[in-house]
This record gives structure tokens, sequence and C-alpha cells, in this order.
């Protein structure tokens, strides 16, 4: 049955498989994120390709329960109508406490799997369309208010067209312009015009995660990869102040519940279920007591850039370096 994505609170609870199909990552995004927010189980998440090389052990998860383990829910990236057999023999088992999140690119209208979705009254089919201009432009303007930043339309104007209709690059310039007003009350056009073309190959966000996590290959290939400015260290700083706040906030939950999965299922405002997983991996990296130690030494970073403005680049790459590399176990 089809819901459209502004219908996601009409599906019913004991709805299991889900389809989201299209180009649109960033609303597909949102609407798994909705979904997983009415389910408190553990994530697992699959490509196709690895169902079909691993079809057992993807039975295995599927099928088996546990004491301490209720409402699963298992996503399925890259799907396609190669696994229409699996999933058809998975509706035929009449699975219960489990959710089956598939994200499909685009299928035609002659698609099996779409059209076995869409047709089937307890299946739930979600058609994700390109956004337009008009939809990027009310969730920048929510977006400012919820900040309480005041802009101007022509200056939201800059944001959404830099966007070319695909809201996962909106919410990205809306990360580094969030991130810029740190403690800021307004921005300029002149700010909002370096912000939205800063060098990105990478994403900032993306160096940072992997910094918490101590991924140090990945670590050295982003920044080999990529020619920062002056301009972005601000940015690669308040992104990490960001994220390692967060970071705090989630251990201090941990160490109250003892229970990872809740913690990250239950985190407010939600973490992308794509994020999950190198999030669980950064709060084994890290206790409380060093997570602080940490925001302490961002925020003397910082000053120091803002006094050798000349030199940020070198003081932010070995910055991100020592700490990708500390010992965080204490």
């Amino acid at each position: 049955m089809i819901y459209k994505t502004f219908e996601l609170k009409k599906i019913p609870d004991n709805a299991i498989l889900y389809l989201l199909y299209g180009k649109n990552e960033g609303l597909k995004t949102d609407c798994v994120n909705q979904i997983l927010e009415k389910n408190d189980g553990k994530v697992f998440n699959y490509e196709e390709r690895q169902i079909k090389d691993e079809i057992e052990s993807f039975y295995e998860n599927v099928l088996s329960g546990s004491l301490f383990e209720s409402n699963k829910v298992i996503i399925i990236n890259r799907a396609s109508d190669k696994i229409f057999e699996t999933i058809q023999d998975l509706i035929d088992r009449n699975l219960n406490n489990i959710k089956i999140i598939i994200n499909a690119g685009i299928l035609e209208t002659r698609s099996k799997l779409r059209s076995l979705f869409e047709k089937n009254k307890d299946l739930v089919c979600i058609p994700t369309y390109p956004d337009n201009n008009d939809v990027l432009s009310k969730l920048t303007t929510l977006f400012f208010n919820k900040v309480n930043i005041p802009i101007s339309q022509q200056n939201i104007n800059i944001i959404v067209d830099k966007c070319n209709g695909d809201r996962n690059n909106l919410y990205n310039e809306l990360n580094k312009i969030k991130n810029y007003t740190l403690n800021k009350k307004k921005i300029s056009a002149q700010e909002i015009l370096r912000l939205i073309n800063l060098t990105e190959n990478f994403e900032v966000s993306e160096l940072i995660d992997n910094c918490l996590a101590k991924n140090n290959n990945k670590i050295m290939n982003i920044l080999s990869e990529n020619n920062y400015s002056p301009e972005d260290c601000i940015i690669i700083l308040r992104t990490f102040l960001s994220k390692t706040k967060r970071m705090l906030k989630l251990a201090i939950e941990l160490e109250k519940n003892k229970d990872i999965n809740k913690t990250i299922n239950s985190a407010k405002p939600p973490i992308f279920w794509k994020d999950k997983e190198i999030v669980k991996v950064q709060l084994n990296k890290w206790k409380t007591k060093k997570i602080k130690e940490l925001i302490k030494n961002i925020n003397n970073v910082e000053l120091e850039i803002k006094k050798n403005y000349n030199n940020s680049i070198l003081i932010v790459t070995n910055f991100i370096l020592e700490k990708s590399r500390s010992e965080t176990s204490n």
C-alpha cells in the first residue's frame, strides 16, 4: 500500500515490511528515522549483495529471537528486484517482532518489488520524489527559526540554490552554518557565501566522526584528499565541538542505563540510522572524563588558531591526528 512521506503517522504499528524507493536519499533518511523512533530494537544494516553472498546468516538473524532483544530492525540498502524472491519468502513466513526496511533506488513501474508493495495492503510502500525549491526553502526557514537566527528570503535562496534539489546537500550546508554560528546571533550574506563554497571533497562531518572513532587510516585518506583553507578550520573545530558535546550526553546516559543500543536509539535529537554504528564505536572508545577533557582542548585550539591564523591548518591537522591516536580507555 502506498503512503506519501507526510503520511507516515498513518502507518499501522504492526507493519513489518517497508519499501522506500527513489532518488531522494535525504528524504529517505528522514523517513527511516521516523520509523526507527517508534522502535527501540537493535538495528542491523545489510547491502543487497551481502545478503546474496551470506543468505544463511541473513535468514538466521531475521528468524532468530532473543529474550533480550525485541523489535529487531533490518535495513537493506541498495536494494533492487534481485531481492524480490527473498522478500516474498519472508512475507510467507509471517514474521513477528521485527521491522524490515528496504532502501531502493529508482524502481520502474514494471518493477516486481515495487508492484508487490504497492498492491499488498499489509506492506508499506513509500516513494521519495526529489524535493523542489519550495520544500527546501521551508526546511531552511524552520532551521533558522529553531536556532533563532534572523535570515532574509534572499539568503535562504542562496542556500537552496546551492543544493541542486538534494535534501542531503541542504542538511550538509545547514550543519556548516549551525556550527559556524555557535554563540552567534546573526550571519551575513558574505558569511553564508563563504561557508557554502568551502572545499569539501570529504564532508567535515566524516573527518570528525572518524577521528572520534580513531580510524587513523580513514583520517589520513581524508586529509590527503583535501586542501583545507583557514576558513575551513573554524568549521572543522565547531563540528568537532558539536559532535563531542553530543557524545558526552550519550556517554553520561550510557553510564546510567548500561545499554549502548538503548542509549543510541533514544537519543534526542535522533541519530541518523546510517550514523548509529560509528557512534557506537565512538562510545566504546571514549569515557566521560576524557570527553570533558576533549571539549576543553577543542576550545583551547580554537583560541589558538584565532591568534595564529596563518598556521591554523597545521594546528587543526596536528590536533586531529593527535586525538585520533590518544589513549581514551580511562
